[in-house]
């Protein structure tokens, strides 16, 4: 699979990483056999960076990632976690915390150290905290060889310059911002390449709103972006086409993101996902599905703080 830089971290990600929110059940109830099984799969297809967060499952992707990674190598594969989001409204930045955290995540997936530690979802509480004490803390655990590289990451645009504006990062990641439906990551792609920090994309099909399949029951999308959404899949399946398929290959397009980061327990799903970032995107369909999405292009939502969000 191709691999690219992030940021100036060393590292080369693959195009296309394993995303473990799923092996939390957030979505659906798994087989938890097949769910170990889809690791195994995503890192024979070369999607060996894995993103995970204590927040999935409230543990249980971190725990399902310990066993599946049970005797792996260390070395084939790229580990990533996040600190700060527990459950829906359990929130805690505070130094003390990412300590423990950190040792936690460490200890419920059986490693040494992370390569990556992103601070999960900022718009839920003042980034002033994260500047002044999150980050910090970070870096003296980082001093410690348990992490490598220190990020953030979060739905608003507004809160990555926030941050960054005021300390150094290694990467963020972003979700739901480069898909067939919101380019506005791209718009900040300059900015942060000025800055030196890795770019990871995620979620090709904005939780669902891009595929064939239904909804989960908390998605924010309107009755009209659904509707169009709807048209666009439509379109796809007139043509003999998947929306799926389209999304994640305009997903990992962008040669200044490293990665785009999108999770399954279905083992076939993930080959499925790798075979399609393998083959070359159709242009005169994306144009067309493009114009279709138009009405909604870069519509977004409400997620956090309204203080931490972007200008409607």
């Amino acid at each position: 699979m191709e691999r690219r830089p992030l940021g100036n971290t060393g590292l080369t990600l693959p195009v296309l990483s394993f995303g473990a929110s799923s092996l939390g059940q957030e979505f659906r109830p798994v087989d938890i056999r097949e769910a170990l099984r889809a690791v195994h799969v995503a890192l024979d297809c070369g999607m060996n960076f894995i993103d995970t967060s204590p927040y999935y499952g409230r543990g249980m992707s971190e725990v399902l990632l310990g066993v599946a990674l049970r005797g792996v190598p260390r070395d084939r594969y790229l580990l990533g976690t996040k600190l700060g989001r527990y459950d829906v409204n359990h929130f805690d930045f505070s130094a003390r915390r990412v300590v423990e955290s950190v040792d936690v995540s460490l200890h419920r997936m059986g490693v040494e150290y992370l390569d990556v530690i992103l601070c999960h979802d900022i718009e839920f509480v003042d980034m002033q905290q994260i500047v002044e004490e999150t980050l910090p803390a970070l870096r003296q655990v980082q001093q410690q060889g348990k992490i490598r590289f220190i990020g953030v990451s979060g739905y608003p645009m507004k809160m990555f310059r926030y941050i960054l504006d005021r300390a150094p990062l290694d990467l963020i990641l972003s979700y739901n911002h480069y898909t067939l439906q919101n380019t506005m990551l791209a718009d900040l792609v300059p900015y942060l390449r000025s800055k030196g920090v890795g770019v990871m994309n995620a979620a090709p099909f904005s939780a669902r709103l891009l595929t064939n399949a239904p909804l989960p029951p908390w998605h924010k999308a309107t009755p009209q972006v659904r509707e169009v959404c709807r048209k666009a899949a439509d379109h796809c399946r007139a043509k003999g086409a998947d929306i799926a398929q389209l999304a994640l290959q305009f997903s990992i397009r962008h040669p200044d993101m490293a990665t785009c980061v999108t999770g399954s327990a279905d083992p076939g799903r993930v080959e499925q996902w790798a075979e399609w970032a393998k083959e070359p995107i159709d242009e005169t369909l994306l144009q067309e599905v493009l114009n279709i999405l138009k009405p909604i292009h870069n519509w977004f939502y409400i997620e956090g703080r309204p203080e931490n969000n972007d200008e409607t």
